[in-house]
């Protein structure tokens, strides 16, 4: 028996990105499709980006809630410039629409509890299970460093610490890094989707990811896809007060943090 998972993350509001990602998505035809959130916090068409992210949960697909959704929780803003972009996405994206994200489940499990899905942890949508944030020069600023890869022996301890064995989970996957990748721990395969917006390395296309289940072992299939990456910046600038901001990071794929309005 085949079971074919499609997994999206990090949209970030970038509606450009995401159909490009739909319609390669959807030739594939998946029997599951997971969402692993931060689907809203950004501003290239946040609107139609969260109409399409309800229409694919509607039709069934499993979503999780990212750390930018907690930002939409009261109080869960706690910069002036998170607030300041709160105020814009709030007049983008109607209340129930962004009530309904914040309401999302931090995990989430699926297929007779072999898949075990969340945004950053399964205990927080904020930390990284596959990577860790290093900084650099010893700054303790988000957009000075990267994510590198977790001691091996620490992502052991960790995902024992969650007792997968006992739950069944063959396989983890996560997103919020923004950097696509996988490992093997025991007879788990964990795997970080990547984004399908604001990418980190250099390499603008939006990604997604395909995990395939074959005689009860998992394998996965990392996506780039291009799209109208002007078309997503001229949205920006025509219709927000972040364009040039979002510009820079879109086109040149390199932003460390996670969107507009990082600070919590």
């Amino acid at each position: 028996m085949r079971v074919r998972v499609a997994v999206i993350s990090d949209v970030h509001g970038n509606a450009f990105a995401l159909q490009a990602v739909l319609q390669q998505l959807q030739r594939a035809s998946p029997d599951l499709i997971l969402n692993l959130g931060d689907q809203a916090e950004g501003v290239a068409d946040p609107a139609r980006a969260v109409a399409m992210q309800a229409e694919l949960a509607f039709a069934g697909a499993l979503e999780v809630r990212g750390n930018n959704e907690e930002k939409l929780w009261p109080d869960g803003r706690r910069s002036a410039l998170s607030r300041s972009f709160g105020e814009w996405l709030s007049g983008q994206v109607d209340a129930p629409a962004l009530a309904r994200l914040a309401a999302l489940s931090l995990s989430a499990r699926a297929l007779d509890g072999e898949l075990l899905a969340c945004h950053g942890t399964p205990d927080s949508a904020w930390h990284s299970l596959l990577w860790e944030w290093q900084h650099e020069g010893g700054s303790q600023s988000r957009g000075q460093g990267l994510y590198r890869s977790r001691d091996p022996r620490e992502l052991r301890a960790q995902l024992e610490g969650l007792s997968l064995g006992e739950m069944g989970a063959g396989v983890v996957v996560c997103g919020h890094t923004h950097r696509p990748g996988a490992t093997r721990v025991g007879d788990t395969l964990l795997v970080n989707a990547g984004a399908v917006s604001d990418q980190v390395d250099g390499d603008p296309r939006a990604r997604w990811t395909l995990l395939e289940q074959r005689a009860g072992a998992w394998s996965v299939d990392f996506r780039a896809v291009p799209y109208d990456v002007e078309a997503a910046v001229r949205w920006a600038e025509t219709h927000s007060p972040f364009g040039a901001f979002v510009g820079g990071m879109l086109r040149n794929a390199t932003f460390d943090g996670r969107g507009v309005g990082e600070g919590r």
